[in-house]
């Protein structure tokens, strides 16, 4: 049985670059990219600031589940990956602003650094929605 397959795309140039989708659907699963707290002009946001990079980071996530048919309501899974695992209780409260009545799986480690060295934190979702 084949499942269609639904890509969402951000328009950055990385996507092409890289070879990534913003988020992909099949069925009623959703997978979101890594995604950090970059505007749409390639800038860092909340440069040193670990809470607001968070915060950002989800919030581009929770569009492209939503761009992909799918709401922060029905993530069952987030990764955060930090610089700095010691940044854990303001990146866990941006977390749980989004996510505390919704309770996923969800994992975080620290890295040796991310794509650019101002990034702190990079998420990724997955969901199963209905619709």
């Amino acid at each position: 049985m084949s499942r269609e397959r639904r890509q969402v795309a951000s328009g950055t140039e990385w996507e092409d670059a890289v070879g990534y989708s913003r988020a992909v659907r099949v069925g009623d699963t959703v997978h979101v990219s890594g995604t950090t707290a970059t505007d749409e002009n390639g800038a860092v946001v909340g440069v040193g600031a670990p809470r607001e990079q968070a915060r950002y980071a989800l919030e581009l996530g929770i569009e492209a589940l939503e761009a992909a048919g799918a709401s922060a309501a029905d993530v069952v899974r987030t990764r955060l990956f930090v610089t700095d695992i010691d940044d854990w209780p303001e990146i866990g409260a941006a977390h749980a602003e989004f996510f505390d009545d919704v309770r996923p799986a969800t994992t975080m480690v620290q890295v040796e650094r991310l794509i650019n060295p101002e990034h702190l934190v990079e998420v990724e979702f997955e969901a199963i929605c209905e619709n």
